[in-house]
């Protein structure tokens, strides 16, 4: 959510930065939010000064009595009577103005950054760099489920049975190395000085809407029936929402945290044949990043997240690339976001497994999220985060890298203390 005054003051930079997103539909609602403003702005002053004047003759009205002067005390007091009705109704209509003003302001998107490239969807995303060779191994790799399966370490079938589709059971060696992975990348994380945090997996939805779009709220939070809770589609959500109307030493920044938790999405719509198996799941578990920190701190915080999960799976010997994401495929809260995708053998191109976004002081606004400065003076601060590692996209990636032709499975050395000291892992069928 953009600052109100910015808007009021350069609606043509406002409506720029939709056009950039190709959002067109919302233009509109810029000119609406300035009339709304403008009447708000009216019936406040309105408000203030019937206020003001009612608390001024209020107290004339006892100095009177004791004059007995009770016709002009009377005559006072109806007029106050009438000011406290038109307040009544001003109050009201402020109400009203501001749930109207909010309401637009909540879908008008972020200023992105000026680096942004200018694109309609994913499709137009740049790439930035490639770190270590590709492979394309001179014998198939199978698809990522019957990897698993040769090793007797997945069960869709009785997790289709139990929860429907978009569910696993993880088995033996292949849920080992999942709880290997997340546990790894835990100590990673922690040994790049990040604290290590684990924050409660629902959130009420003040939070919700303070971390998110409502395009992505619908598409992805699961609702608690009969409660205001919702389950996490990550970390991120809980644990920006741990600071909800806080204020913020500065000498406490940056915040740092690394977290884990499991993660529950809708992932509506259809999804293609490379889509199945475990790379779009309604549950999964997930380490990640958060940053909080001084705004002109958050550029030189986004490169090192990013930095860490190329720096993560160049460590497990997975090659992988950058891509920056272009304006129609950030989200509304975001001003910067970069992909990290992974190499797979199998489709022999990359794929998805994290990404890193800087969200400026968007969220900061809508959770009021501030920071005290040495001066006394407060200003939102800025927030930022990064998947670290999220085990399902991980393993597809980690089993076609590491597939052997004989269908064994080769464990990098940073993995082995995690996994009883196994180099190989070795196929039962």
């Amino acid at each position: 959510m953009i600052d109100i005054k910015f808007l009021r003051e350069n609606p043509e930079i406002v409506k720029q930065n939709i056009r950039n997103k190709f959002q067109d539909h919302k233009l509109v609602m810029v000119d609406e939010v300035i009339e709304l403003d403008k009447e708000n702005r009216a019936v406040k002053q309105e408000l203030q000064d019937l206020q003001a004047m009612r608390n001024r003759v209020s107290k004339q009205i006892g100095a009177l009595m004791g004059q007995g002067k009770r016709d002009e005390a009377m005559k006072i007091k109806e007029e106050v009577a009438r000011a406290g009705e038109r307040i009544a109704e001003l109050e009201k209509e402020d109400k009203r103005t501001e749930e109207e003003i909010r309401k637009r302001m909540l879908v008008i998107p972020q200023i992105i950054d000026p680096s942004v490239p200018i694109g309609k969807d994913d499709s137009e995303n740049v790439e930035i760099t490639r770190y270590g060779e590709p492979v394309v191994p001179d014998f198939p790799i199978p698809y990522h489920t019957e990897i698993m399966e040769s090793f007797g370490g997945i069960d869709m079938e009785a997790a289709g049975r139990v929860a429907g589709n978009g569910f696993y059971y993880l088995i033996g060696d292949i849920a080992r190395l999942h709880s290997a992975v997340i546990t790894y990348a835990r100590d990673f994380m922690i040994d790049r000085g990040f604290t290590y945090v684990v924050p409660p997996f629902m959130i009420r939805s003040n939070v919700v809407t303070g971390v998110m779009s409502f395009e992505e709220m619908d598409a992805m939070m699961y609702k608690i029936e009969g409660e205001d809770l919702y389950l996490i589609g990550t970390s991120e959500h809980s644990m920006i929402g741990r600071f909800i109307d806080q204020i913020i030493p500065e000498e406490q920044l940056p915040l740092t945290l690394t977290s884990y938790s499991p993660c529950f999405r809708k992932e509506k719509g259809a999804h293609g044949i490379e889509e199945r198996g475990v790379y779009r799941i309604h549950q999964f578990e997930k380490q990640e990043m958060i940053v909080v920190c001084d705004p002109k701190d958050s550029p030189k915080y986004f490169d090192i997240l990013w930095q860490n999960t190329v720096d993560l799976f160049r460590s497990m010997d997975i090659p992988v690339r950058t891509l920056e994401c272009c304006s129609g495929d950030l989200a509304d809260l975001k001003v910067k976001s970069l992909d990290v995708e992974a190499w797979s053998p199998r489709q022999q191109k990359y794929f998805e497994v994290g990404s890193c976004s800087n969200l400026g002081d968007a969220q900061a606004r809508r959770l009021k999220i501030r920071v005290a400065g040495a001066d006394k003076k407060k200003y939102l601060a800025h927030t930022l985060n990064n998947t670290v590692v999220a085990p399902p996209r991980m393993l597809i990636a980690f089993l076609e890298n590491h597939l052997q032709a004989d269908g064994t499975v080769t464990i990098p050395e940073v993995l082995r203390p995690y996994m009883g000291g196994k180099e190989l892992l070795v196929p039962k069928k």
